[in-house]
């Protein structure tokens, strides 16, 4: 697909949220931050809730408090802070921040449950798993962005040819190794693809739009995870078929959660709901 001169998804996600809620984001504020082990979630001063997955590997001096400090986002600060001044960090270089400003922004676009102009094209399955809602014949080939445990068991089970880039082979089994392709060669394997399956946390290393522009005009993408926005146009524009996110049903308790360690084991079906989208073109 052809994106020149078109923003970055990410910069596209935050006009289209600014359109739509303009008083929202102009007088909201960050009521309370937590930064967990694997997720981190954001409340803002209306009690909305917003979820990302917290980069831990991508801060390579995190064994250092002094070394990894520029990274953090002002810890004991964020209280009583602009949204708007929280979403600049979505355009910064420095993962951890970037994570709590999408976080910010999905709790942010929560508000938008209430209003219908943001679902037209979108079939909500509110209980479906985003793979779920993809095509997926026999003969297709499918690039799982990031490993997804429950979609390579199943994509073997089904015998489909399918192919894992990822940045960190040591996060697949042995027996996954196999399908694994290193990131670097993605210029090669995304046009492969029919289906690409692509984890929101590309969104955090600034590798999304890049895929998504290698991808053919044919293939369907699919991008999924606790990270992913759930605001359709910005994802229409760049050709995506099914988006998957989530929703804070519960926020004080999933930030109680967090600050313990939990895991999406601990939340899921609970203070958190899982949300598929599927965006007619």
């Amino acid at each position: 697909m052809t994106l020149e001169n078109v923003p970055s998804l990410l910069a596209s996600l935050h006009q289209e949220a600014a359109r739509l809620l303009p008083a929202e984001i102009e007088t909201l504020y960050i009521d309370r931050v937590t930064v967990g082990l694997f997720f981190t979630a954001v409340k803002l001063s209306n009690g909305s809730g917003g979820l990302a997955a917290t980069p831990i590997k991508t801060i390579p001096s995190a064994v250092c408090c002094t070394s990894s400090a520029k990274a953090l986002p002002s810890p004991g600060k964020l209280k009583g802070k602009p949204l708007q001044t929280i979403l600049r960090d979505l355009y910064c270089d420095f993962p951890l921040r970037k994570a709590i400003a999408i976080a910010a922004l999905n709790a942010l676009i929560e508000l938008l449950w209430e209003n219908p102009e943001w679902r037209a094209g979108v079939t909500i399955g509110n209980k479906e798993d985003a793979f779920d809602l993809l095509p997926l014949p026999a003969t297709s080939n499918v690039v799982l962005v990031g490993a997804f445990p429950p979609y390579i068991r199943e994509l073997r089970k089904r015998g489909q040819a399918f192919k894992i880039l990822e940045l960190d082979p040591s996060v697949l089994k042995a027996s996954e190794i196999p399908y694994f392709a290193p990131a670097d060669t993605a210029s090669e394997v995304i046009p492969w693809g029919d289906i690409i399956i692509s984890t929101g946390t590309t969104l955090i290393n600034d590798t999304l739009d890049p895929l998504l522009a290698l991808a053919r005009p044919d293939t369907q993408f699919a991008i999924i995870g606790p990270t992913t926005p759930l605001l359709p146009a910005p994802f229409l524009q760049r050709g995506a078929a099914v988006i998957g996110g989530c929703r804070v049903m519960d926020i004080d308790a999933l930030l109680d959660l967090l600050a313990e360690g939990a895991s999406g084991y601990h939340f899921f079906g609970k203070s958190v709901e899982r949300v598929s989208l599927l965006l007619t073109h």
